[in-house]
Formats: C-alpha cells, sequence, structure tokens
C-alpha cells in the first residue's frame, strides 16, 4: 500500500507564491519519477514539472521560468515551488510518482488526492 499525500495549496494573489508538497509513504522499494499534474475547470489534466530519480527536471513552456520542481529522495517528498503566479495558473494540483513496491515488480503509477491552487485578487 502506498500513500501520497499533498499540502500548500490556497489562494494567492497574482504576482504571489505557493509551495506544494508531496510526501510518499508506505510499501516503496524505489522512485523512479515524479511529477505535478494540474487540471483546472473543464479542461484536460496537463503536465507541470516532473523529475527523475537522477534530478532531471522537465517543464511545461506554461511554468518555465516561474515554478521549479524538486526533489527529497530520503524524505520520498516532491515539492514545487511557484512563483509569480497567474490568473490562469487556478486548478487542482496533482502529485504523480512512479514507483516499484519491491525488487523485480514493474513500477506503477501513483496519484495524490489534489490540492486545489486559486489565484485571484
Amino acid at each position: 500500500q502506498v500513500q501520497l499525500v499533498e499540502s500548500g495549496g490556497g489562494l494567492v494573489q497574482p504576482g504571489g507564491s505557493l509551495r506544494l508538497s508531496c510526501a510518499a509513504s508506505g510499501s516503496i522499494f524505489s522512485i523512479y519519477a515524479m511529477a505535478w499534474y494540474r487540471q483546472a475547470p473543464g479542461k484536460q489534466r496537463e503536465l507541470v514539472a516532473a523529475i527523475s530519480s537522477g534530478g532531471t527536471t522537465s517543464y511545461a513552456d506554461s511554468v518555465k521560468g516561474r515554478f521549479t520542481i524538486s526533489g527529497d529522495n530520503a524524505k520520498n517528498t516532491v515539492y514545487l515551488q511557484m512563483n509569480s503566479l497567474r490568473p490562469e495558473d487556478t486548478a487542482v494540483y496533482y502529485c504523480n510518482v512512479l514507483l516499484g513496491t519491491a525488487a523485480g515488480e514493474p513500477p506503477y503509477d501513483y496519484w495524490g488526492q489534489g490540492t486545489q491552487v486559486t489565484v485571484s485578487s
């Protein structure tokens, strides 16, 4: 059993900052990648940022230069620092982790419950 617990969402004014956290716990053998997705009302879920176990990062064009993804392997935790927030960043943000639960077993995707980020004056 694996659990992902997200925190850090909320209401912020345009230009403000928020930091999201996602901690994975349970039967974790190895984490291969961690990512943040978001889904705005009426839109499809989209990839915001991802980080591999080796630290390689990637970002959606819409957040490059404003958002930073980072990970703490010792804590099985991924963070998303969001700066210069815009109203169009408003969405439910989901943590996603690709991990294996035992040696020799294939990795699976796990999802957090989602945290609301609202950017509004």
